[in-house]
């Protein structure tokens, strides 16, 4: 869930639930088999079977455990539906939910589809709704992911609602068919959308009511549920190798063109050949993690259509500011790097230079903020002027998972010599990075982070505002945030962005080595299906296997 506590998004994202919640108590699917069950697009008895790809391991099926990783969201998703999502072009569809508005961005009434239905019949409720909030914010069930809601009338400064409680007063049941939720504070619209309703996958209460609260999170049910309002239903799972799927012929927006759906769990490296065999027929871009060094041997497949997104995974490098609290050097550090050689070398050009946190893929990106640009002679000067202690060694913590990673990390410690600031390397697995940043073990640190372009406001909060990891404060950057949740101006959030991102370039507590555009991929048997950043699932009953 996209909420107080960040995620850190695929492609070694979810800095916070990766690290965290590899042990979800819940869904725990069946140990025995190891692959799903068919392979092939068309298996015998002429069942149309659709095979995805992805690169990460399934955390949990429970809607009430989610944590906001990609995966996890989408393969739920696939069977609770949440209220919305985004499309390709980064504007909200409803899914559930029929519309969205707020007149103050206090309250927000939330009007249900009339044509919801569960699976079993019975009709998506606003009961529903307010049921699956109390359950997913309940201290017992224990989803500490769920802080935002602490922005919400009626919950604890933690996010969690009252013991027992089966009512509050941030949810008010207007009809059958309508909800409104009641904030504390101001939220703005795209914020509340992006951050509550694109992740609150509602649960039938008419099934699950009479659970106890202590028996939910690992509830059978949710190995393998009953009732669903999604595309699909759920046959099996693997959390490490599989998940198994087959179409609910009930789906209130139509049953699914395809019998069924596999999402098989495989590692990076195995997706060229999985498509070229024809038995992976879909990578999705932020499910599965394409390596850069096959993406020209993919594009060139005949039997794949690939596609290459627009630039939104950043390659942040944060720099402790306790270890470099000159932002002179930290301004070095910044003009030292050839970034655009690292864009054009490491990534064959599948990708972008900014300075700041806004990509070129999104409504708020400024393009008068003109990257700096490489100058070691001028970072040789700034290190002098600062006075820095050229023998001090900084420790650059980079995640030993990420290969491009590794190399570039490898040209910026050069590059840092180059100009007077040495620079020691550290590869560390995913998890031990996380432990020695939040201990505060590092001077420098890398990792990939996808900042939601149409909601950039919490990231940057979690990134830079008071309180984060670097040791960086910016009394006006916490105003100016402020600001974002007050206004509905898209004029107004451009020019606050545009700000933070200058400020970014001035103080460098942090700086984006490059911005990728990463690679999906769709068999050209399917049809209907494309990969997208965004939105990718919003159609798939609609996804269809050539004969």
């Amino acid at each position: 869930m996209r909420m107080k506590k960040r995620k850190f998004s695929r492609a070694v994202s979810l800095f916070l639930a990766a690290a965290l919640l590899f042990s979800v108590a819940g869904c725990a699917g069946s140990s025995g088999e190891k692959t799903a069950k068919s392979d092939s697009p068309a298996a015998s008895g002429g069942e149309k079977i659709v095979n995805i790809g992805v690169t990460d391991a399934l955390r949990t099926l429970n809607p009430l455990l989610q944590d906001g990783g990609e995966l996890n969201k989408y393969a739920t998703g696939l069977l609770f539906l949440p209220l919305v999502e985004l499309d390709s072009n980064l504007k909200f569809q409803g899914q559930l939910a029929e519309s969205v508005t707020t007149g103050d961005n206090l309250t927000f009434t939330v009007k249900l589809r009339d044509n919801a239905v569960w699976s079993d019949g019975k009709p998506v409720t606003a009961d529903d709704v307010i049921f699956t909030v109390l359950r997913l914010t309940n201290k017992t069930v224990g989803n500490t992911y769920m802080a935002g809601y602490s922005k919400l009338v009626g919950f604890s400064a933690d996010g969690f609602s009252p013991d027992g409680a089966e009512s509050v007063g941030g949810l008010i049941k207007v009809d059958d068919h309508t909800v409104k939720f009641v904030a504390k504070e101001k939220i703005a619209l795209p914020t509340f959308e992006n951050s509550y309703l694109r992740y609150l996958m509602v649960l039938p209460k008419h099934i699950l009511g009479s659970v106890p609260v202590d028996k939910l999170a690992n509830n059978d049910f949710f190995n393998k549920p009953s009732v669903v309002s999604g595309p699909f239903t759920l046959v099996d799972f693997d959390k490490d190798h599989y998940i198994s799927y087959q179409a609910n012929k009930k789906y209130f927006l139509g049953a699914p063109k395809i019998d069924k759906l596999n999402i098989k769990i495989v590692q990076g490296s195995q997706l060229y050949a999985g498509l070229k065999s024809g038995e992976i027929d879909f990578v999705q871009q932020t499910t599965g993690v394409i390596p850069q060094e096959d993406y020209q041997n993919i594009q060139s497949l005949e039997n794949v259509k690939a596609t290459l997104e627009q630039p939104l995974t950043n390659e942040l490098v944060f720099i402790n500011n306790k270890s470099v609290p000159n932002a002179k050097v930290r301004q070095a550090i910044l003009y030292a790097i050839n970034r655009e050689q690292l864009v054009s070398d490491l990534l064959k050009g599948s990708g972008e230079v900014v300075d700041g946190f806004l990509s070129s893929y999104g409504p708020y990106y400024d393009s008068s903020i003109k990257p700096a640009k490489y100058d070691p002679e001028k970072a040789k000067a700034l290190v002098k002027e600062a006075g820095w202690d050229s023998s001090k060694e900084l420790n650059f913590l980079v995640n030993s998972g990420d290969t491009t990673l590794v190399q570039a990390g490898s040209v910026i410690a050069a590059s840092l010599a180059q100009v007077g600031i040495k620079v020691k390397i550290t590869t560390v697995d995913f998890n031990s990075l996380f432990a020695k940043v939040q201990a505060g073990d590092f001077d420098l640190y890398a990792i990939q982070y996808t900042i939601a372009p149409i909601d950039p406001s919490a990231d940057m909060q979690w990134l830079v505002g008071t309180g984060n990891y670097l040791g960086y404060s910016n009394k006006e950057i916490d105003s100016l945030l402020a600001k974002t949740q007050q206004t509905k101006d898209d004029a107004e959030f451009k020019k606050i962005y545009s700000r933070v991102d200058t400020i970014m370039q001035q103080d460098v507590p942090l700086f984006s080595a490059y911005v990728v555009r990463s690679l999906g991929a769709c068999s050209k048997r399917l049809v209907n299906a494309e990969p997208h950043l965004y939105g990718t699932f919003l159609n798939v009953e609609k996804w269809e296997i050539k004969q």
